[in-house]
């Protein structure tokens, strides 16, 4: 079972709240932010100020703050339409208390510093990690907290929650996107183009690339073909169903997961580089599939990385995924003025038709470093495309338009005063 604070006393008084975002940002994981603060400033009699931790967890080690009460009520609810970190984020991840006892201390010598009594942590898998980390403070060390990990991340592989907030915005973008080029290079195919691929994020899950397949309502639609890391990729087959393709619809567009491997396991565009959390650094497999399909079928090609762009497209949210982001910061919250430690607030899924939804929860142990991959049952058994179960499962977390105000024929965003709050303490902090 979840862990609750030690005492009543621990658990009632007013203290201060920490928030950072972490790992790579998304469309609405501001509006998780909001849900945070808000919420916060709603229990007023039991939390006093929420400080940011400017570029994730960093902020806490570096006793880099942000003081959040600076901000208007009015510039805390933009967030709600604001894309990107609006405090930073961070690819940081905290070592083994045993490997690195100093990075807790000095957590623990910020927080007292500041009468911080409450964790709040947006982020995936790894930020789940780091965490339940700083959740085990008060077992390690007698420092009492509360950490709550809100779930964010656009490749939608966190176990136990039914989705997570980042993911349908980005699902929405890559449905819209490979619809629309696909008419475009159908429109050209005749005499140009004839293939078009789309790289889209998903290192080891395919959930992104899925959602390209919602664009294909019917037999012919784009995209025809979609490469999952799940699923060895094999030259042979694969160039056969893009001929196929071409001479069936006059053309083929392709959805491919940064993730393809090959039958010994290697990422098809693998730079050989690691990232801060160890992960490899991808290079690009739309330009490898490109040239493949020009060197084995003589096909004119295009090809496109939607990169950060399927990510940061705030203008085309789902509502449902803001919905759902601004929900787990509140419930990360209420969560925390319960007792509760060492949680995460997830997505439960109650009803498919009509679609509804409510808030769970997870403990931490259960969430960190565990990653949920596409169901082999979500994808033909040919391996190129959605089933209908998968369409079912994905389908709703693209729905509704959640639009941000224009002014000019552009989107209005917050910029945050972001005012950094007094350090206390005098020694600095390498990390």
């Amino acid at each position: 079972m979840p862990k609750k604070t030690a005492s009543r006393k621990t658990a009632v008084r007013r203290r201060n709240a920490f928030y950072a975002q972490s790992g790579g940002v998304t469309a609405v994981i501001n509006a998780s932010a909001a849900g945070v603060i808000e919420a916060c400033r709603k229990a007023g009699s039991r939390i006093g100020k929420v400080y940011a931790g400017r570029n994730g967890i960093v902020g806490a080690l570096t006793e880099d703050l942000i003081d959040t009460s600076k901000e208007s009520a009015a510039a805390i609810r933009a967030l709600r339409h604001t894309p990107s970190g609006a405090f930073g984020s961070a690819r940081f991840k905290l070592k083994k208390f045993e490997d690195n006892p100093a990075q807790y201390e000095r957590l623990i010598e910020v927080f007292k510093a500041h009468d911080i009594g409450y964790f709040f942590y947006n982020g995936g898998g790894d930020s789940a990690d780091t965490c339940l980390k700083v959740s085990q403070l008060a077992d390690k060390l007698g420092y009492p907290i509360q950490a709550i990990h809100v779930p964010k991340t656009v490749d939608n592989d966190l176990p136990i929650t039914d989705c997570c907030p980042g993911f349908g915005s980005v699902a929405k973008y890559v449905a819209v996107s490979i619809r629309e080029a696909g008419f475009d290079v159908a429109s050209m195919a005749k005499t140009s183009t004839k293939v078009f691929i789309m790289e889209v994020m998903g290192r080891h899950a395919g959930w992104i690339a899925a959602a390209g397949g919602l664009a294909a309502e019917k037999e012919g639609d784009s995209p025809h073909i979609i490469l999952f890391p799940e699923i060895t990729f094999d030259e042979e087959k694969f160039c056969a169903r893009v001929k196929e393709c071409v001479e069936k619809y006059g053309y083929c567009a392709i959805v491919v997961s940064e993730g393809v491997k090959t039958a010994d396991g290697k990422f098809l565009s693998d730079a050989g580089l690691r990232d801060a959390f160890g992960h490899a650094q991808l290079g690009g497999v739309a330009p490898v599939i490109a040239q493949l399909v020009k060197s084995k079928l003589n096909y004119k090609y295009h090809w496109a990385v939607a990169d950060y762009l399927q990510r940061a497209a705030r203008h085309i949210a789902s509502k449902v995924d803001v919905e759902q982001a601004y929900a787990v910061g509140k419930a990360a919250v209420e969560l925390a003025l319960k007792g509760h430690n060492s949680v995460m607030p997830t997505i439960v899924r109650t009803s498919q038709s009509p679609y509804k939804w409510k808030i769970g929860m997870a403990p931490l142990d259960k969430v960190a470093n565990v990653e949920k991959m596409l169901p082999r049952d979500y994808i033909t058994e040919d391996g190129f495309h959605i089933t209908a179960k998968g369409r079912r499962y994905l389908s709703p977390l693209i729905r509704g338009e959640d639009y941000p105000p224009y002014k000019d024929g552009l989107p209005q965003y917050v910029t945050l005063k972001n005012a950094p709050l007094k350090k206390k303490l005098d020694t600095p902090f390498v990390l």
